[in-house]
């Protein structure tokens, strides 16, 4: 590992880095200043990309939304309900080509199942950002009380 920057992030916005399902948004955390911004996947400006290449280490690329977690995570919580008759309506759901729109439509239906599978998700995009914030020696730049 190396040296921990002294540099403030902003909690919110990299949990909206890591959970944006948009694969034609780049985010990007300036380890300089903290900053997180986006840009079209598909931006032409060439100089900005050869600014972004030249200087790797300071503009990191933030990993957009896992759909393979949030699969597992998922499964995981379909597992857990005690409501026999939502637990099956989801298992078919969840079995289909499309998943996640399906689901989040039928779990608008449950309130409080829809807030438990959030809160879930939420945990494991604030686990992820952690861990990447670790393996950057960010993980001291976002203040303790934003956890």
């Amino acid at each position: 590992m190396g040296t921990m920057r002294d540099v403030e992030i902003v909690w919110e916005d990299l949990l909206e880095a890591f959970d944006n399902p948009d694969s034609d948004v780049v985010y990007f955390l300036d380890r300089e200043t903290g900053e997180i911004f986006s840009v079209p996947s598909d931006y032409e400006d060439e100089d900005f990309w050869a600014e972004i290449d030249a200087n790797d280490e300071r503009y990191l690329r933030i990993p957009g939304f896992d759909y393979e977690d949030e699969r597992l995570l998922l499964y995981e919580f379909i597992r857990g309900l005690d409501d026999e008759g939502l637990k099956g309506i989801l298992e078919r759901a969840f079995e289909g080509k499309k998943p996640y729109g399906r689901i989040d439509e039928i779990l608008s239906f449950y309130p409080d199942e829809f807030e438990q599978f959030m809160v879930i998700k939420e945990g494991l995009i604030a686990d992820r950002a952690r861990r990447w914030l670790e393996e950057h020696d960010l993980f001291g730049a976002v203040a303790e009380d934003d956890f």
